[in-house]
């Protein structure tokens, strides 16, 4: 029996994407690849729904993060950035790495920085540089809601709206160029349901601009030589993850098939039927009520309740895969994904495992009561 991945990515892979790993090795500077590399790069274009350049990074999320930091951000500039997980303390570090000044809103784990913090930390620096945001805070289970907002606070100043969305594009509601972001990026392993190893970056005009005029001191991660190779032949600088990119390929197929607004639709369904349902056993979610994620749902764990034993007696009597906890939350969250291909059958299958397990464990939990109401939420599928 396959494990059921609900894990915040990678997460379940359909079969149409795993066979299309196994599609034979091309040469990448040939025509067969320009046909692949050219609809890689329209359909995330697409997704993000976005008119600049869009490229695909053979590389991991944090890549992709990396990616944008060291191509915009130069000593001494200022950076407003939310703080409050694993994720975006990580990106307020490569901020700093790179020579840059965050100005970090610091709320705690579960909570999100508030509009008016963030107007408020604008107000006080008006000469920042960028506005970098993580709208899925993947180690707390939270999300921020007011995306399309922050361009009123960046067109003061002309400054650069950067968001990482590694682990909820394709899962969520975006709108890149209609709510005035510069950069934004993904994994392709989290709500793109494909394997690990693509991570696309798209970068509006205005902003590939400025990366020309201002070219990075780095090979690998440079921009501007990725924009000039699409533009003279559609290839790329350095050679690409072929397997991987003719999987994203394929995933970005499927979700086109699908469509976006039905694709959210079936997203949150499945979140809400999933903390509903979940609540409903014994647990309570992690995160703050009007800060929690659609695609990460983090649970507290029941006193006395070991991490590690939960979670590899779920995986090793019912095939589910869970994440624990990062950091200062070790041991005391466990986060179930709710992206890619998520649907009844999994919501379903995880609430009954996780309800079984604890059951095992000594806890007393009402399965049946959990699984009630996800399936009444289930309905609006």
């Amino acid at each position: 029996m396959e494990y059921l991945v609900m894990l915040p990515g990678p997460t379940n892979v359909p079969e149409r994407v795993t066979r299309a790993m196994i599609t034979p090795s091309i040469n990448h500077r040939s025509d067969d690849f320009v046909e692949l590399y050219e609809e890689c790069v329209n359909n995330t274009k697409k997704i993000f729904e976005t008119e600049g350049d869009a490229v695909c990074l053979s590389a991991s999320g944090t890549g992709a993060t990396e990616c944008s930091v060291v191509n915009l951000i130069k000593k001494g500039d200022k950076v407003i950035i939310p703080v409050n997980g694993e994720f975006s303390g990580r990106l307020a570090q490569q901020i700093e790495w790179a020579g840059g000044q965050a100005i970090k809103i610091e709320t705690e784990p579960g909570v999100n920085a508030t509009f008016d913090q963030v107007k408020e930390a604008f107000d006080n620096n008006k000469d920042v540089k960028a506005f970098y945001c993580v709208w899925n805070e993947t180690s707390t289970g939270t999300m921020i809601n007011y995306l399309d907002r922050i361009k009123d606070l960046t067109s003061r100043n002309d400054s650069y709206y950067v968001l990482d969305g590694v682990s909820i594009v394709g899962g969520e509601e975006l709108h890149m160029d209609k709510w005035g972001i510069d950069i934004a990026m993904t994994g392709a392993q989290k709500a793109f349901a494909c394997p690990p190893g693509i991570s696309p970056i798209c970068i509006n005009q205005r902003t590939r601009k400025y990366m020309e005029e201002n070219p990075p001191n780095t090979m690998y991660f440079n921009l501007p030589r990725y924009f000039k190779y699409y533009d003279e032949a559609k290839h790329t600088p350095f050679t690409p993850a072929l397997p991987v990119l003719y999987a994203y390929r394929e995933a970005m197929r499927i979700i086109l098939e699908e469509g976006m607004e039905n694709r959210i639709h079936r997203h949150r369904v499945c979140s809400d039927a999933l903390y509903s349902g979940l609540s409903a056993i014994g647990l309570t979610p992690f995160a703050k009520e009007d800060s929690r994620s659609t695609v990460v749902i983090a649970l507290n764990y029941l006193d006395g309740l070991e991490d590690k034993t939960f979670r590899d007696t779920l995986a090793k009597k019912f095939r589910i895969l869970v994440a624990g906890g990062f950091g200062n939350l070790k041991g005391k969250v466990f986060r179930v994904g709710c992206m890619g291909e998520v649907n009844q059958y999994h919501v379903m299958r995880a609430i009954s495992g996780i309800a079984s397990t604890l059951a095992m464990m000594g806890y007393d939990t009402d399965a049946q009561a959990g699984l009630k109401v996800a399936e009444e939420k289930l309905k609006a599928l």
